[in-house]
């Protein structure tokens, strides 16, 4: 049985692809630094802080992985201009510097075998001037950092897509204030905010089931919809 790992499992679109995995027969490793909320029990919990990050490498090195799904993300509503220096570094910390060193851990495993596939979750942020600027920033960086590893793995046989949702509804998307919700809706094509299980299933055909010559790709999953 193949084994997925997929960071923020508790909520969301981590829940929505864990559970996405587990239908598909495969055996799921669900990392979350809070399952208070969560009562699922069809996947092995990690209770794990992504802020650890020199923690990493011995929490999944020696576990036998095959498809890595980057989706654990943080934001924060915060002006340009008055950014709390504690914000910054946990959206850079757990927003591109746990992915970049998940599969850094995991691709000498992957390599070895010839195979295995990660999936980062971006955003459409990464396409425009965001309002949350150092999410903004990490977003268009795991769009690189997926070319980057793609280019590294792709000749041993390894696959390294992204996925870039529109406006999901998730409790992040919650937080956001009605204005923007109101904005980014306007250019919605159907009119309507994305549902968790849609941007699962485009997880689950890059981690599982795209061909191989699908490699280094953003597939993006926003029905037309740009922040403003």
């Amino acid at each position: 049985m193949s084994t997925v790992l997929v960071t923020g499992a508790a909520r969301g679109i981590g829940l929505a692809t864990a559970r996405a995995f587990h239908k598909a027969g495969w055996k799921v490793l669900g990392l979350d630094k809070d399952f208070s909320h969560c009562n699922e029990n069809f996947f092995d919990r990690m209770d794990f802080d992504l802020q650890n990050l020199n923690e990493i490498r011995g929490l999944v090195e020696k576990k036998e992985i095959h498809t890595l799904v980057n989706n654990a993300g943080v934001l924060f509503c915060d002006p340009y201009d008055s950014i709390p220096e504690e914000h910054k570094r946990e959206v850079l910390t757990v927003n591109i510097e746990a992915p970049a060193a998940l599969i850094t851990a995991l691709a000498p495993q992957m390599k070895a075998r010839k195979s295995g596939r990660v999936v980062n979750v971006g955003s459409v942020a990464a396409f425009t001037g965001h309002p949350d600027l150092w999410y903004g920033i990490t977003k268009a960086g795991i769009l690189n950092l997926t070319k980057a590893w793609a280019k590294e793995l792709g000749p041993h046989g390894v696959l390294v897509n992204a996925v870039a949702p529109g406006p999901t509804q998730t409790a992040m998307y919650d937080q956001l204030p009605q204005s923007r919700k109101d904005g980014v809706m306007k250019s919605v094509y159907s009119g309507r905010v994305c549902g968790p299980e849609e941007v699962a299933a485009a997880i689950l055909w890059l981690g599982s089931a795209c061909p191989e010559y699908v490699n280094g790709t953003t597939l993006d999953v926003n029905n037309g919809s740009y922040p403003r």
